[in-house]
C-alpha cells in the first residue's frame, strides 16, 4: 500500500490543464506533512466519475475536489467523504437558472411539457442533474433526445446534450431548443453567454443556492492525514506561501467547513439518487 505520498484526484477531458491547476496544491500540502510520512504530493486523472470511484476504493486517490453531483456519487458509494466546501474562482455558491427567448410563451418550468431542453452533459451538477430534479419536482418527466431538432413526446420533456454552455445559449437563441438551463456564473460570463445573445433570451426560473466546489478525501484515508489537510486548507487563505498556490487551484479564495444548511443540500441529492435506483447519472 502506498504510504508517503499524497494523490489529488480529478475527473477530466484535458488532464493537462488539470495538472497544472493541481500540482501545485498538493505540493504545499505535501510539503507540511513531513512528520506524517508524506515525502511528495501526485495527480492522478480519471476519465469519469466511475473510474474515480474505482480509484478511490483501491486507494490510489487520497483527495478529490469535485461539483456537489459527484461528491455525492463518491460518498453514496462509500469510498469518499466531503471535509469543506471550496470557494472556487472566489464564488461559495450558484444556481442554476433556465432561460428561454424574449418572445417565448414558456414562464415557469411546468411549460417545458411536450418542449425541447438544452442540457450540457451528465457530468454537470448545475446544467444537467439539477435540472432535471427541478423538472422532477413540478411532476415532469424528462427523457433524452438524439439532437434538438428531434420532437419531444408531448406529454413529456425532451433533453437534448449541448456540450458547452455557448452552445446552449446559441440552440435558444437560434430556436433549435425550447429553452435550456446552466448556472448563475455562465449566464453573466460573457464568453459563455455573449451580450449580443443574452438580450434576446430571459430568465424564468432560479434554482436555490448550491455549494460552488466540494473537497473530499478518500474514507479509508489515515485519519491524521484526514486531520491535517483539513488544517492546513482551512488557514491556506491567511498563509502568504499559498497566494499563487491558490490562485493555481482554481482562483480559489478561501476554503470553509460544511454547515447544516450546506449538508442539507447534501442529503437532498442522496435522496434523489436514492429514488433513481443505483445512484448512476441520471
Amino acid at each position: 500500500m502506498r504510504t508517503h505520498t499524497l494523490v489529488i484526484g480529478k475527473v477530466s477531458s484535458n488532464p493537462r490543464k488539470h495538472y497544472l491547476r493541481l500540482k501545485p496544491m498538493v505540493d504545499y500540502v505535501a510539503e507540511r506533512m513531513g512528520d506524517l510520512g508524506i515525502t511528495r504530493g501526485e495527480v492522478l486523472m480519471a476519465r469519469d466519475n466511475a473510474q474515480m470511484i474505482q480509484y478511490l476504493r483501491e486507494g490510489r486517490v487520497d483527495w478529490v475536489t469535485e461539483t456537489l453531483y459527484s461528491a455525492v456519487l463518491y460518498e453514496r458509494a462509500g469510498v469518499a467523504e466531503s471535509i469543506l466546501r471550496k470557494w472556487k474562482k472566489g464564488v461559495a455558491e450558484y444556481r442554476t437558472l433556465f432561460f428561454t427567448r424574449m418572445d417565448s410563451d414558456i414562464r415557469t418550468p411546468a411549460d417545458l411539457r411536450g418542449r425541447r431542453l438544452g442540457l450540457e452533459d451528465p457530468g454537470s451538477t448545475t446544467a444537467f442533474f439539477e435540472p432535471l430534479m427541478i423538472l422532477r419536482d413540478e411532476g415532469l418527466e424528462a427523457v433524452p433526445l438524439s439532437g434538438p431538432r428531434v420532437a419531444p413526446p408531448p406529454d413529456k420533456v425532451g433533453y437534448a446534450l449541448a456540450g458547452g454552455e455557448i452552445n446552449l445559449a446559441t440552440w435558444v437563441y437560434k430556436g433549435l431548443v425550447d429553452a435550456a438551463a446552466y448556472n448563475d456564473l455562465d449566464w453573466n460570463n460573457p464568453d459563455h453567454t455573449p451580450e449580443a445573445l443574452r438580450r434576446e433570451l430571459r430568465v424564468f426560473h432560479v434554482s436555490e443556492p448550491l455549494p460552488r466546489a466540494i473537497e473530499l478525501v478518500r474514507s479509508s484515508l489515515d485519519p491524521r492525514v484526514r486531520t491535517r489537510l483539513i488544517e492546513l486548507l482551512l488557514a491556506a487563505a491567511e498563509d502568504p506561501e499559498a497566494r499563487s498556490v491558490l490562485w493555481s487551484y482554481q482562483r480559489t479564495s478561501r476554503f470553509e467547513r460544511i454547515d447544516g444548511e450546506m449538508r442539507g443540500a447534501i442529503r437532498a441529492y442522496h435522496g434523489v439518487l436514492d429514488d433513481d435506483d443505483g445512484g448512476g447519472e441520471p
